[in-house]
């Protein structure tokens, strides 16, 4: 592969992201609908699976530390993906804000994306 080509890894990502975000609309549109947990299982299975495989690269890559934005991020949307299995009354309000926080963490400038909160600055990538 030439220079200009990607890497192993970022074609790892972009695959494991394309399964993660599939999955994860799967699960978020059966809540909505009201599918159980057992017609759901393997949407559920493949956006776990994806997720932690997602978050394992990046943390071997060292650019998603979660000591930065990114990973106050990732914390946060997992903090609100539990809350939804706590309160399954409200599971679709839950991960609709867990949708929504993954969203903005995807998208948010690189400063605020890279800024770290142990050292109070933007790390270099």
């Amino acid at each position: 592969m030439s220079s200009a080509s990607p890497s192993w890894a970022r074609l790892t990502q972009v695959a494991l992201r394309t399964v993660h975000i599939t999955a994860m609309g799967l699960v978020l549109g059966g809540v909505a609908l009201g599918a159980g947990h057992g017609r759901l299982r393997g949407a559920i299975a493949a956006t776990l699976l994806s997720g932690v495989l997602l978050m394992v690269l990046d943390l071997v890559q060292g650019s998603s530390s979660l000591h930065q934005g990114s990973g106050a991020a990732l914390l946060l949307k997992l903090l609100l993906l539990g809350l939804g299995n706590v309160f399954p009354q409200a599971r679709l309000q839950w991960y609709l804000a867990a949708t929504a926080v993954a969203s903005v963490g995807a998208h948010m400038p690189g400063r605020w994306r890279h800024f770290s909160f142990l050292y109070w600055r933007v790390l270099e990538r």
